[in-house]
């Protein structure tokens, strides 16, 4: 992190700038009303048409409102307080989706390296780290894994559903340092659960790239979580 990102970071803790989804005064990143979104029941959600290779996705809500001020005020504006709030909804989704005592391997999608540059840091591996600390706090056996590197690629904002999909096809390998590694995240499915997990579901095309990575090295994906999905209109 160069030293403006750790000037924000640190100006976030001290100067939390007030309630990150309405801009109400107080310390608080999220105040007691915009707090509320992140305590509603985790919801099924499929894009239609799915792409192929997508798994069953599981997510905290509609991408809308203070959910989705939420995530652009962390993703977008360095709201690093966020981090553990939003980490702990996306624990929530996650548990919705496995209540069975098993293992999980969380497997955050990775930014690339012009969005980690941009945003001082992978704004998804602090995420699932957050979200396997309440997990463990939750008496649930979670692992973070990053088996997956993303290539460079243009930003998908803005694209359509078959941009997204052509973009998504060649943006995920595996990590030159995971081959030794693969057959113990594959355990983990066996015994448990691999979990993608992401910050919106839109297309799903990102999703399902990464999972079809995945399961080419012998790893099938159980389930997708994310903190928000969009809904198409018209």
């Amino acid at each position: 992190m160069g030293g403006s990102g750790v000037i924000a970071t640190l100006l976030d803790l001290v100067v939390p700038g007030g309630c990150a989804a309405c801009g109400a005064a107080g310390r608080a990143a999220v105040c007691g009303r915009c707090a509320d979104v992140l305590a509603q029941p985790a919801q099924s959600r499929r894009p239609r048409p799915a792409p192929v290779g997508l798994p069953a996705c599981l997510t905290g809500g509609d991408y809308d409102g203070a959910l989705r001020a939420l995530i652009l005020a962390y993703k977008e504006h360095g709201r690093r307080g966020l981090a553990a709030p939003l980490g702990q909804r996306l624990a929530t989704v996650i548990r919705a989706g496995w209540p069975a005592p098993g293992p999980l391997a969380l497997v955050p999608i990775p930014a690339t390296p012009a969005a980690i540059r941009a945003r001082h840091g992978d704004h998804m591996l602090r995420l699932a780290r957050q979200a396997v600390r309440a997990l463990a706090a939750d008496g649930v056996p979670a692992v973070g894994a990053t088996p997956l590197r993303a290539r460079p690629r243009a930003d998908s904002a803005g694209l359509d559903r078959e941009q997204r999909a052509a973009v998504a096809r060649t943006a995920f390998a595996v990590r030159w340092s995971w081959p030794g590694r693969l057959s113990a995240l594959a355990a983990v499915a066996d015994a448990g659960a691999v979990v993608l997990v992401d910050d919106v579901l839109t297309t799903g095309a990102t999703l399902a790239a990464a999972a079809e990575v995945l399961h080419g090295v012998g790893v099938p994906v159980t389930f997708a979580a994310t903190l928000a999905a969009t809904r198409r209109h018209g």
